[in-house]
């Protein structure tokens, strides 16, 4: 074996590892908590309910254990069981060199990837969702969702691989930055129209029409000196009964999108107090710190695949012998998530105290006791755990703890 095929081997085997290690601990932790719902919650949250939420986060953790080693496999089989190389093979069969076959292998790769996570999607969809009463997709609308969004993907996704691939190809050893600007452009493109041709494709979205809601949220958007171009209610309750709110778009196109299950269960200042958590997302820059983040880091990326796309020993040690640029695309996206693995605590930590500033905004412009309640309500109806295990949490979480999520806002200036 090559020697950079053994350090990715080893790499891929600590990290797979470590996040089943992870994964067992978490799901150890909630079970141990299961009969005692937290002091701080125990006059708002039934045993019932906490165990519930024990059990549903369990099962979802155990799941995911599955999930990750047939990922893995599927990795190994790709590389060193030579899957890369046979599907390069069949491509040749069919076309001549160039974009044309090197998108046959990144569609080969994508749909064998893709056939390989049905089972687990239904899976999570008809067993695990549906045994905590959440599904509301019937396997139609699962089919009909699986279609569209394979025709979206090959309609967005193959002129993108085509346009890459030809830089790749014919713009030297700077592709790689051309490349950036051509990804970076397509992604601040899907952000423009997505609230308005690509979201509806899936869901329904409908004028927010309830009179005191509706004026309740404007006088919050001018509190906060916040303009947007609509206010939207969204079929959730279709597919799901969690429930939730979102910003979507910007600038002009910026839009705030209601779950209908979210207004079915929240009081109105409830709403008004989890629209100000995510007016604080906004304000305080965050989603742009984040796609500034993002593309900061893949430039880094992209820099990195150029200095590797004519390294021999980048395709020989992941059992490739016939290099291309197609190629070393797939194989750099099999790569890069096991040697970034070690950065995911970094992130965690970024995102949460994110979390903690939109807590303190959102205190700011409506009662933290408003949002508390909120939280609470959200936290049982998503049976989210209250009891996570803190290393997990530390490394995989993107919002702080119950606990000490709540405890900060009960420590946050009276409104």
């Amino acid at each position: 074996m090559q020697t950079f095929g053994l350090i990715f081997l080893v790499a891929l085997l600590l990290t797979v590892a470590a996040r089943l290690w992870l994964a067992n601990r978490h799901a150890a932790h909630v079970l141990a908590h299961r009969n005692a719902v937290p002091a701080q919650f125990a006059d708002v949250i039934t045993l019932e309910a906490h165990q519930r939420a024990a059990d549903y986060t369990a099962t979802k953790t155990r799941f995911a254990m599955v999930d990750l080693l047939a990922g893995t496999a599927l990795i190994l089989i790709f590389t060193f069981g030579g899957g890369l190389q046979a599907l390069h093979n069949l491509s040749a069969v069919w076309f001549d060199p160039g974009i044309v076959r090197g998108l046959a292998l990144l569609g080969g790769f994508t749909v064998i990837s893709m056939l390989v996570d049905i089972p687990f999607s239904l899976y999570r969809t008809f067993v695990i969702e549906e045994r905590y009463g959440f599904n509301k997709v019937t396997v139609k609308l699962f089919w009909i969702d699986f279609i569209k969004g394979l025709v979206l993907g090959t309609a967005l996704g193959l002129p993108l691989a085509a346009t890459v691939l030809w830089l790749m190809e014919r713009m030297g050893e700077w592709w790689w930055f051309y490349a950036w600007l051509t990804w970076m452009a397509f992604n601040i493109l899907m952000l423009a129209v997505y609230p308005t041709w690509i979201a509806p494709l899936f869901n329904k979205f409908s004028p927010l029409t309830d009179a005191a809601m509706k004026e309740r949220v404007e006088r919050l958007l001018d509190r906060c000196g916040f303009k947007v171009k609509g206010l939207m209610v969204m079929d959730g309750s279709r597919r799901s009964s969690h429930g939730n709110a979102y910003f979507t778009g910007f600038g002009k196109t910026k839009r705030i999108v209601f779950f209908d299950t979210l207004l079915a269960r929240l009081e109105p200042q409830e709403v008004e107090a989890v629209l100000a958590h995510e007016l604080g997302h906004f304000k305080l820059k965050h989603v742009i710190k984040r796609i500034v983040g993002i593309f900061a880091v893949s430039l880094g990326f992209l820099w990195l695949l150029g200095w590797v796309l004519d390294k021999p020993w980048f395709y020989e040690g992941l059992g490739v012998s016939t290099p291309s640029t197609a190629m070393a695309l797939v194989l750099f996206s099999i790569v890069v998530p096991v040697f970034t693995f070690l950065f995911q605590p970094l992130s965690a930590m970024i995102s949460r105290k994110h979390e903690f500033e939109a807590d303190a905004f959102a205190a700011q412009y409506t009662p933290a006791s408003n949002l508390i309640t909120a939280l609470v309500k959200l936290y049982k109806d998503n049976a989210s755990t209250l009891t996570p295990d803190p290393l997990h949490s530390a490394v995989y979480d993107s919002h702080p703890p119950a606990t000490t999520r709540i405890a900060r806002l009960q420590q946050a200036p009276a409104h």
